[in-house]
C-alpha cells in the first residue's frame, strides 16, 4: 500500500508540476505579446489618408505609371526598374542602376510598406511617396528629365493615358501633370502592404510565431534593437547615427568611395549640417529576410552578417550564433506575400507614342 500510495503522490506531483510549467509558459507568452503590442503595431489594410485618397482610378493609373519607362529621358527607366515584382520590390543590387546606366549612390530598399514610414530616402529628403515620385522625374539619376515641362511633354505624348488621368482627377482643366503623376503613383504605392505572421501574433494569435521566433522577438526587444526598429514598419520612424559604438568602415573594412566622392554621410549630404553627419533613416525591417543586400551601400549580402554588424555598431554587443539565429527567425516572421496588384505588370497604353 505504501508503494502504491507513494506512486500516486508522485504522479500527482508530476501532473501539478507540469500544469504549473504550462501556466508559467502561458504567462511568459502573454507577457511577450504584451511587450510586443506596446512596441509594434500591426499593419493597416492600406496607407491611404484623407489627404491622400486611394480611389480605384488613381490606384489603377498609378500602377501603370509605376512601370512606365517612356517618360524617362532614355526611355528605359521606371519605378519598377529599381523595385521589381520578382524581387520583393527591390532590384537585389548593392546599388541600383538609373537612367543612362548611371549608378545610384545608395541601395534601393523595398517599396512595400514604404508609405507608412515617416519620411522617404535614407537621408529623409522626401516627405512622402508622392514627393519622391514627382522629384524622381527630374533626378539626373532616376528619370533624367531636364525639367518638369520636359517630363510632362513626354507624358502627354502618350495620349492613351489622358482618359486615365481625367478619370483619376476629374474636373481639372489639365490633369496630365507632374503633380498628378506623383499623386497617382503614391496612391498605388499606398496599397502595397504586406501583412505577415508577426501581424497575426500582434493581433493575439500566439501560435503565429515559432518558438524560436518568439525567442528572437524577446532578444530583439531585450537587447535594444526595438529602441530604433519599432512601430508599424519595425523601423522607418526616426533618424539614427549609423555607428553609435564603432565606426562602420573600420568594423567592416570597407574602403569603397562612392558617388559622393567620399564616405556617405547620410543626411549631411542634403543638409550640410555637421550634426547630421552619418545620420540615416532607420530602415524598416518588413520583408528584410527576402530583400538583400543590406545597408545603404548594399555592402552586406547575408542577413545573419547584417544582424551581427548591427549588434556591434549600434548596441556594442557581440551577438552569439544562437542570438543571431533566434533574431533571424523573428525577422523571417516579418515576410509577407507580394501584393497581387504588384505581382503582375499591367499592359501600358501605346496610343500616341512616337517610336
Amino acid at each position: 500500500m505504501d508503494i502504491r500510495k507513494n506512486a500516486l503522490l508522485y504522479s500527482c506531483a508530476m501532473v501539478l508540476g507540469a500544469g504549473a510549467s504550462l501556466l508559467a509558459a502561458e504567462d511568459n507568452e502573454d507577457a511577450l505579446l504584451g511587450r510586443a503590442q506596446h512596441t509594434f503595431k500591426a499593419l493597416p489594410a492600406d496607407a491611404g489618408t484623407p489627404e491622400r485618397p486611394l480611389t480605384p482610378e488613381r490606384v489603377a493609373l498609378g500602377r501603370s505609371l509605376f512601370f512606365e519607362t517612356r517618360v524617362s529621358s532614355d526611355g528605359k527607366g521606371s519605378c519598377g526598374g529599381c523595385h521589381n515584382p520578382f524581387l520583393y520590390g527591390t532590384d537585389a543590387l548593392p546599388r541600383s542602376v538609373g537612367v543612362g546606366g548611371k549608378v545610384i549612390p545608395r541601395n534601393a530598399p523595398t517599396v512595400f510598406n514604404t508609405a507608412l514610414q515617416f519620411v522617404q530616402h535614407y537621408g529623409g529628403n522626401r516627405a512622402d511617396v508622392e514627393e519622391q515620385a514627382v522629384k524622381a522625374l527630374v533626378s539626373p539619376l532616376a528619370y533624367g528629365n531636364a525639367d518638369y515641362a520636359a517630363a510632362e511633354a513626354r507624358l502627354r505624348a502618350l495620349t492613351g493615358y489622358r482618359m486615365m488621368f481625367e478619370k483619376a482627377f476629374p474636373g481639372e482643366a489639365e490633369p496630365v501633370t507632374a503633380l498628378n503623376w506623383g499623386k497617382a503613383i503614391g496612391a498605388f504605392e499606398r496599397t502595397l502592404i504586406t501583412p505577415a505572421p508577426f501581424d497575426d501574433f500582434l493581433k493575439g494569435n500566439k501560435a503565429a510565431l515559432s518558438a524560436q521566433a518568439k525567442q528572437g522577438l524577446d532578444k530583439f526587444m531585450s537587447f535594444g534593437c526595438s529602441g530604433c526598429h519599432s512601430g508599424v514598419t519595425v523601423g522607418g520612424q526616426m533618424f539614427q547615427k549609423f555607428g553609435l559604438t564603432q565606426d562602420y568602415w573600420e568594423l567592416t573594412g570597407s574602403k569603397e568611395i562612392d558617388i559622393f566622392k567620399a564616405r556617405d554621410k547620410g543626411r549631411f549630404q542634403d543638409t550640410k549640417n555637421d550634426a547630421d553627419a552619418f545620420m540615416f533613416k532607420v530602415q524598416q525591417l518588413r520583408n528584410v529576410a527576402v530583400t538583400p543586400p543590406y545597408f545603404h551601400d548594399g555592402s552586406v549580402a547575408e542577413l545573419g552578417d547584417a544582424i551581427r554588424i548591427m549588434g556591434k555598431l549600434q548596441l556594442g554587443r557581440d551577438l552569439s550564433d544562437a542570438d543571431i539565429s533566434d533574431i533571424k527567425a523573428f525577422l523571417q516572421s516579418l515576410t509577407g506575400e507580394v501584393p497581387p496588384q504588384f505581382a503582375a505588370v499591367p499592359s501600358l497604353p501605346v496610343a500616341g507614342y512616337k517610336y
